[in-house]
């Protein structure tokens, strides 16, 4: 199979290239204009299709299909959004010669419009899918799923990627281009439009039992499921699509400069295309983690309900997924399963089933959530995970009314004055092995009041589940601080990550955050905890550990 890749020696389409890498019976033809590049990148490819580098250009590319003669053309070049009058001109090409077509495009306006060649297409006896990534393909994919439980109303959806993942020029081109512009959108069931990357809003993306992202700051953007996805779901009134690029304060630059340039009428951004991608691509820092998020409100037997898809990708292998629908297609063709001859967007091009498959064994992970306010905290929190811990951790989390549990335990304390002093301020327990203990679990304020008792040493906290900046963690609070806690399921432990803090409700520094690990798992059939406490340049507080068991 002979693939053409335009633009194979990007972003996007070089990592295409790496995807195929183990496939033998491909070829790659690296297409672009820059024949230095793509002969670069030819020499250092690793796998086992063959590669050939490719001049050529979009304008004559009929004559490079005619010479070339590929199987597949991929058009990884972009921007989609300024390909001027002629924009489909390697569609029709392709169509003419009888090739297959696959592309990359964010623009929505562009993959809108495909379906104008579907009879041309089927007559040709080729395929033209446009917009093969996960935007809209995978958010497609998601939405046909959750729409088999419920008829979906509104929808909010966005990407988080990691600062590491790199963004090439052509795709910063396209973002700055349509910041302060208006979109196309759905709205209250009414085709209007919003403001590019001028509207935002905050959400925190939490598989169910993995650490969640930090809370992000997402801005509308211009992509293709605004326009194709609300035809497949007649319920549908409202969607919105968003990015959630960091640093925040590039950002927040980018909303100013948006904001801006609507309000004052102001020609394109796009000039300032450069000057972003570079800042953007030096300043990585932070966790090496991006992810993706759907979220769907609609009704289920006359009564409002509210679900939420989530993808975690650490690593290197987030920035794989935009061309992971490709991979799959192209896959699919070799097993013999060809896409049906027309053109068209690719929403139904894949199914959630083939995304699992192409995740498998790479640091990718997904989760459903649905919220239930009759829930327990921990149940809430952790979502579907919390059928996956230990039974008698289970059980201790499973109530939301008062109960008791009882032990023993042992505790350690910090030598420091300082550490000495904050125990005595939180009243924590002395030192001792095999003291009883009693903890009390108590409904209270929305929330739960544990109240530990060491052998007549009695502390309390309140916990409860986090909202805002605090969404999907579980919030504690000792007496003026308050800690911000993911909860974390790891080879049956559940352990309990500190991830924000505050004292008096103002935030503190994140190098001060306390520290220590903390977690609750079973042993011997009895639900187990090890606790500790630490804080930076002070050192160890207090730590407990020992095993509950209910009283009856």
């Amino acid at each position: 199979m002979k693939i053409l890749i335009l633009g194979g020696y990007g972003v996007f389409g070089g990592r295409l290239a790496h995807l195929l890498a183990d496939l033998p019976e491909v070829e790659l033809l690296i297409g672009g204009r820059d024949l230095a590049r793509a002969q670069y990148f030819c020499g250092a490819y690793l796998g086992q299709p063959s590669v050939q580098p490719v001049k050529l250009d979009r304008r004559t590319i009929a004559e490079s299909l005619h010479r070339y003669r590929p199987h597949l053309v991929v058009d990884a070049s972009g921007p989609f959004q300024d390909y001027g009058d002629h924009r489909y001109g390697v569609i029709e090409a392709c169509i003419a010669a009888g090739i297959d077509y696959l592309d990359f495009a964010d623009a929505a306006d562009f993959v809108f419009g495909v379906s104008q060649f579907d009879e041309a297409a089927r007559k040709a006896g080729v395929y033209a899918l446009s917009g093969v990534s996960s935007f809209p393909v995978l958010t497609a994919a998601v939405l046909r799923e959750m729409a088999k439980s419920m008829d979906i109303v509104s929808v909010h959806g966005g990407i988080a990627p990691s600062p590491y993942a790199g963004i090439g020029l052509n795709v910063m081109r396209a973002v700055v281009g349509y910041a302060g512009a208006p979109v196309k959108l759905l709205r209250g069931g009414v085709q209007t439009h919003g403001i590019g990357l001028a509207e935002s809003l905050r959400y925190t993306i939490a598989v169910p039992g993995r650490l969640p992202l930090r809370n992000i700051h997402f801005s509308l953007v211009d992509v293709p499921d605004l326009q194709v996805i609300p035809p497949e779901h007649a319920t549908m009134t409202d969607i919105w699509m968003g990015a959630g690029p960091v640093p925040e304060i590039l950002h927040r630059t980018l909303n100013l400069l948006a904001k801006a340039r609507a309000r004052f009428r102001l020609p394109s951004l796009e000039p300032f295309s450069r000057p972003f991608y570079t800042v953007l691509n030096l300043m990585k820092f932070g966790e090496h983690r991006g992810g993706m998020f759907v979220r769907a409100r609609g009704l289920r037997d006359g009564r409002l309900v509210e679900m939420s898809w989530h993808l975690l990708a650490e690593g290197d292998d987030g920035p794989l997924i935009p061309s992971m629908a490709i991979e799959a297609i192209i896959r699919k063709v070799l097993a013999g399963a060809k896409p049906e001859p027309g053109a068209r967007p690719a929403t139904r091009a894949l199914n959630l089933a083939d995304y699992d498959k192409l995740f498998d064994g790479r640091s990718i992970f997904t989760g459903f959530r649905e919220d239930d306010a009759t829930s327990s905290i921990y149940q809430r929190v952790l979502g579907p995970a919390f059928d996956r811990l230990p039974l008698s951790v289970r059980a201790l989390h499973a109530s939301q009314g008062r109960r008791k549990w009882s032990g023993i335990a042992q505790v350690r304390r910090g030598p420091g004055l300082l550490a000495r002093l904050a125990a005595l301020l939180f009243r924590f327990p002395k030192a001792g092995d095999g003291i009883p203990v009693v903890v009390t679990f108590s409904p209270d304020r929305g929330g739960e009041r544990w109240t530990r008792n060491f052998d007549g040493k009695r502390f309390d906290s309140h916990q409860s589940c986090g909202i805002g900046k605090d969404d999907y963690l579980l919030v504690e609070r000792f007496g003026a601080v308050t800690v911000s806690l993911a909860l974390v399921i790891d080879h049956g432990k559940l352990l309990l990550i500190p991830r924000r803090w505050s004292v008096l409700g103002i935030p503190m520094p994140q190098a001060l955050l306390p520290v220590g690990t903390s977690f609750e798992t079973e042993e011997a059939n009895r639900f187990m905890f090890d606790v500790e406490i630490s804080l930076p340049l002070v050192g160890l507080i207090v730590s407990y550990k020992g095993t509950l068991e209910p009283v009856q």
